[in-house]
């Protein structure tokens, strides 16, 4: 056989690329849930379903009713976005951003395993304060690590620049839910997203960078 040749043909599935991605939007809209949303926002919630192929999803989403509107026009001015994990920045699709937007991450950093040992927490959580001076304006997407929301609130409480919005869907059993928590009762008066619970992760984050990044779906 070819490697150039296709297989022979054994399963019945779509196998066009355009139409796999119509059908699954329809399908989301068909069965997930998005009247408790803010109306410029369900393009967001509908691709990041997609990302994670949960319709449920959307029963806890949270979304800030300025969120849509800040991200954009954040990106849309060149803002950086800012994020805890490398995951969460192979996944963003430059093309989508509107102004080669950087996206930046430290935890590669030469510096970040000396100063989450001088903080005493995780190389996710101080790798942002090394990027402090590029907080004002950005957006923020904290993907992995509950660590990193905590200390990006604390950062803010404490008088960092801020950030003109926050996607916060870190994922897992030790205080992911409790960050977001967090992240919903601060008074910082930053528009938001997060997910309720302990759901969350790098694809989560991504593609919901990938909806704020450009309205077209």
């Amino acid at each position: 056989m070819s490697l150039l040749a296709r297989p022979t043909r054994r399963y019945d599935y779509i196998a066009n690329g355009a139409a796999i991605y119509d059908e699954s939007f329809a399908t989301i809209r068909r069965e997930a849930r998005f009247d408790h949303l803010p109306a410029d926002a369900e393009r967001v919630a509908v691709r990041m379903v997609h990302g994670t192929g949960q319709t449920d999803l959307t029963d806890d989403l949270v979304i800030h009713p300025r969120l849509v509107r800040a991200a954009r026009a954040a990106l849309d001015n060149g803002a950086p976005i800012i994020t805890d994990a490398h995951m969460v920045a192979s996944g963003v699709t430059r093309a989508r951003l509107p102004r080669d937007n950087e996206v930046l991450c430290a935890l590669h950093d030469r510096r970040t395993p000396d100063l989450a040992m001088l903080m005493g927490t995780t190389r996710s959580a101080a790798a942002l304060s090394l990027l402090t001076d590029r907080l004002e304006g950005s957006v923020v997407a904290i993907g992995n690590a509950p660590t990193a929301l905590f200390h990006l609130l604390e950062m803010l409480l404490d008088g960092a620049p801020r950030p003109a919005a926050i996607v916060g869907v870190p994922v897992g059993f030790i205080g992911a839910a409790e960050s977001k928590q967090a992240l919903e009762e601060v008074d910082l008066d930053i528009p938001y997203l997060t997910v309720r619970g302990r759901r969350g992760g790098s694809a989560m984050a991504a593609s919901a960078l990938n909806a704020l990044a450009q309205e077209r779906e």
